[in-house]
C-alpha cells in the first residue's frame, strides 16, 4: 500500500554553491569552478568521506534565479528559438519547471572538511543545493542515448 504524499512538502538546502559564476547564462560553463559548501549545522566533515575517491558528483540544486518566472507545464520552444520544435516542459532542461529542480554532473576536484571544490557545474554562487550523488558508471543510462538534433545544437556550446 503506498503512503499518503501530502499535496506539498518542503526541501532544506544542505548547503550552497560558493565562488565561481555569478550570472546564469545559457553557455559557457566549460572551466566553471566552485565549491560545494555543505552546512555545518547539520553534518560533520565525515559526510564527504569517499567523495574525493569520485570523479563526478551529480548535484541536486534549486534554480533560485528569477524564482518568481511564470511556470511552464506545457509545450514551449527551447531558448525561443523559432527553429526548434515546440516540446513539452518534460522534453528540455529549462529552468521553469513546477518545482525548479535542476541536475547536473560535476568534476571533483578536491575535497576539504565541509567543502567540495567541484569544475563544469552550471550553477551559480549562492544556488541552495538539495543533494549530492556520487556518479557510478552502473548508475549512468545503459545503452545507447537518444535525443533530437536541436538537442545537440542548443547544447554545442553550453560546456
Amino acid at each position: 500500500m503506498a503512503e499518503l504524499i501530502p499535496d506539498d512538502f518542503h526541501f532544506q538546502p544542505i548547503g550552497w554553491v560558493r565562488g565561481g559564476r555569478v550570472e546564469a547564462t545559457k553557455d559557457g560553463w566549460a572551466g566553471n569552478r566552485c565549491t560545494l559548501a555543505l552546512r555545518a549545522d547539520l553534518f560533520g566533515p565525515e559526510a564527504l568521506q569517499g567523495v574525493a575517491a569520485l570523479s563526478h558528483l551529480e548535484v541536486l540544486f534549486w534554480f533560485h534565479i528569477d524564482a518568481d518566472e511564470a511556470v511552464a507545464t506545457g509545450a514551449r520552444r527551447p531558448r525561443g528559438n523559432p527553429d526548434w520544435p515546440s516540446v513539452g516542459i518534460f522534453a528540455q532542461r529549462g529552468r521553469m519547471r513546477h518545482n525548479r529542480i535542476g541536475v547536473s554532473y560535476c568534476r571533483v576536484l578536491s575535497v576539504e572538511g565541509l567543502n567540495v571544490q567541484v569544475e563544469d557545474l552550471d550553477a551559480v554562487d549562492g544556488t541552495p543545493l538539495l543533494d549530492l550523488k556520487p556518479v557510478w558508471r552502473e548508475t549512468l543510462p545503459r545503452g545507447e542515448i537518444r535525443q533530437p538534433d536541436w538537442a545537440s545544437e542548443l547544447m554545442r556550446n553550453y560546456y
